[in-house]
């Protein structure tokens, strides 16, 4: 394994990653999940198949590389984006804001959720994000120490992941409908506050 820190990525790989995902959104929005392959995606973007299959490794690595993405820029929001989902509120009003926003995307996502996992390895969408970390921060800040507010983080963050979406919405439906989110978001505020009430 080499030392240091990674090589930064070329110029040109980065602007052909980012047409590539470009692309891909614009026919994800057009013709839906099922369309995108990557010969079409090749043929869209007016680049070889060889440059697709080098940035992207297989058809579940494209929509991977729109979710994390899109991953960025919602943790951009927690971190520094307005209350009460970016700081600057109360912990409780962040909690809920927090779970509501994650509903959200991932329901907003969910088709894309799908066919970002591997059928020989499913690992779960969003697996790598702070929903844990950032969760156990503010259950801390809301002043709840029993149960220990790692654990708990742990089981709230999986009631909020992909895997628990995916399990919920209509095989037949690309994504869940506005009731079934505003059911999940209630749901979601309910638990917060029985957990933080005095």
């Amino acid at each position: 394994m080499p030392f240091g820190r990674p090589r930064p990525e070329r110029a040109d790989a980065a602007r052909n990653r980012a047409h590539l995902l470009e692309v891909a959104r614009a026919m994800i929005a057009e013709h839906g999940v099922e369309k995108l392959t990557m010969d079409a995606l090749a043929d869209h973007a007016c680049l070889g198949k060889g440059t697709v299959f080098r940035r992207f490794g297989t058809r579940a690595g494209i929509f991977r590389a729109l979710i994390d993405e899109d991953e960025r820029a919602f943790q951009q929001k927690v971190m520094s984006g307005p209350p009460p989902l970016g700081p600057g509120a109360d912990p409780v009003a962040r909690l809920i804001a927090f779970g509501h926003e994650r509903i959200t995307f991932l329901a907003e996502r969910h088709a894309i959720a799908r066919a970002s996992l591997e059928r020989d390895d499913p690992a779960p969408a969003g697996e790598g994000n702070i929903s844990r970390i950032h969760l156990r921060m503010l259950l801390i800040q809301a002043g709840l120490t029993r149960p220990d507010p790692g654990p708990l983080a742990v089981q709230l963050a999986s009631a909020l992941e992909g895997p628990f979406l995916l399990h919920l919405a209509d095989p037949g439906r690309d994504d869940p409908d506005d009731t079934a989110i505003a059911l999940l978001s209630t749901s979601w505020r309910f638990l917060i506050e029985r957990l933080t009430r005095p």
